[in-house]
């Protein structure tokens, strides 16, 4: 019995509480009421954290949208992610373009220049696919999650302190609406003709101020104390900004790897469609003029650029080779697949024995490896001294 008639109180303590902010805070907004204003320095950390919150959520958003551009995606690593469950890993649009790619050149025949041209493309893209990978994960852990924990952890604190903060503002305002009301009422009852009534009422309104001023002392001291507690919560945004600095920069360390890589996967690619034999070019393929070579001991002077922007070489000193009887050293620039037992297979940087063969097409060579030998692809080759 005795803790419900405790509940019962507390409850009506409550709802007298909350209808007294109710009150204050209506009579401020209708201009009947006076409102205890913040320092200049509280307020002003008040609007940093705001304005932090603000952006912070928007660079969080918008990189998410930035590693992740498919919606539904996101959705699911969301609703993964509050389950407290790992997502189910999935295949990127760079691995799926590559396995395309690699499927249709098998298709089509690795021997075919199309085909060889579509596995090597598609293998670039399925790297591609892994650095894209790697990238969504070292961002996910570096930058995004101290991101979110702001939002979620530490802004969460502060928005419930400045929300306590608030309600012993509107306290202490309207403490100090009810002393004022009380000493007007005090003021009054002495100005009474009625001498009986006037001690009956100054002593009423005397313990009515005297009750007032106690209390508008304890919101006082319960508002700066909240205010105190709210302004150290706010100076820790300083040490906030020069946590998600430290972030930034590990994100945009990621972004310089995961384009350095991409840079490096698609300029070995161009290399190695660029060194196809001129016959894997397309009929309807245009070219312009011939360019000199930099280098005067790669086979291949000249350079054909195509409708793709390829480009394509063809043999400089291969006349001196194809008139003399004899053999040359070759280094391998290119790993090459034989398209057919004709011809070799070559591995980059292996040095070979070429020599040419009457009536062989000009942009072939014989060459041998011990007691392998086969047609080899000039473009493939830097003779040696």
């Amino acid at each position: 019995m005795n803790i419900m008639d405790f509940n019962v109180k507390k409850l009506a303590a409550d709802a007298g509480t909350f209808l007294s902010r109710a009150v204050q805070f209506t009579e401020e907004k209708l201009g009947q009421a006076e409102k205890t204003e913040l320092d200049a320095h509280l307020e002003n950390l008040l609007s940093k954290a705001e304005c932090t919150k603000i952006w912070t959520e928007k660079i969080m958003k918008q990189t998410e949208v930035l590693l992740q551009p498919n919606p539904n995606a996101r959705i699911e690593e969301f609703v993964y992610e509050k389950l407290d469950r790992k997502a189910p890993s999935r295949i990127n649009n760079p691995e799926l373009l590559g396995q395309y790619m690699i499927d249709a050149g098998t298709e089509f025949g690795p021997g075919t220049a199309y085909g060889n041209a579509l596995i090597k493309c598609g293998e670039t893209q399925k790297r591609i696919g892994t650095a894209d990978r790697e990238l969504i994960q070292t961002s996910a852990l570096n930058f995004l999650t101290p991101l979110r924990n702001f939002i979620e952890g530490d802004y969460k604190t502060i928005a419930k302190e400045r929300k306590l903060l608030q309600n012993k503002r509107l306290d202490l305002d309207a403490a100090k609406t009810r002393l004022k009301k009380a000493k007007a009422a005090e003021t009054r009852a002495s100005q009474l003709n009625s001498a009986r009534l006037e001690g009956d009422n100054i002593m009423i309104w005397a313990e009515e101020v005297t009750k007032s001023e106690q209390e508008l002392r304890i919101t006082q001291s319960e508002f700066d104390r909240q205010a105190e507690i709210t302004r150290l919560l706010l100076e820790g945004i300083s040490s906030t900004h020069a946590h998600h600095l430290r972030c930034l920069n590990d994100f945009v360390e990621a972004q310089m790897t995961y384009y350095a890589q991409c840079y490096q996967y698609m300029l070995d690619l161009q290399k190695q469609l660029g060194s196809f034999p001129s016959n894997y070019c397309n009929n309807n393929q245009t070219s312009v003029a011939p360019v000199p070579s930099a280098s005067p001991n790669v086979i291949g002077s000249s350079a054909l650029t195509s409708t793709s922007g390829l480009v394509m070489t063809s043999p400089s000193n291969l006349i001196d080779l194809k008139e003399s009887s004899g053999s040359r050293k070759a280094r391998v620039l290119y790993d090459y697949d034989a398209a057919n037992s004709s011809e070799l297979s070559l591995l980059a940087d292996e040095v070979i024995t070429v020599f040419s063969v009457v009536g062989m097409d000009s942009d072939w060579l014989m060459g041998e490896r011990g007691n392998q030998k086969g047609r080899v692809p000039i473009t493939y080759l830097e003779l040696l001294n």
